[in-house]
């Protein structure tokens, strides 16, 4: 069963190629929707996928690439949209 989560991540994630690589680690996961860089300098994500899916994606999100610090990562459930692919927004 496919579920949905919001997911608003903190640290230093912006300008650190933080967007491509969850990007990247969606699509290692199947795990489909959107991340997109927030004013407040967090990054918010909206994550589809089977639950197995989405956990394991949030695990490797929690990790960062090498040049973010993630400090936290926030979740909630989310309305499920049925994506078909993960995007970056601008």
């Amino acid at each position: 069963m496919v579920q949905a989560r919001y997911l608003l991540v903190s640290g230093k994630v912006q300008g650190v190629g933080f967007r491509y690589f969850a990007q990247m680690t969606a699509a290692e996961h199947n795990v489909n929707g959107w991340v997109k860089n927030l004013e407040n300098g967090a990054v918010a994500i909206h994550a589809e996928g089977k639950e197995e899916q989405v956990d394991a994606f949030v695990r490797s999100l929690k990790k960062g690439n090498h040049f973010a610090k993630v400090h936290q990562v926030n979740e909630e459930s989310a309305s499920v949209e049925s994506f078909h692919s993960f995007r970056i927004l601008y």
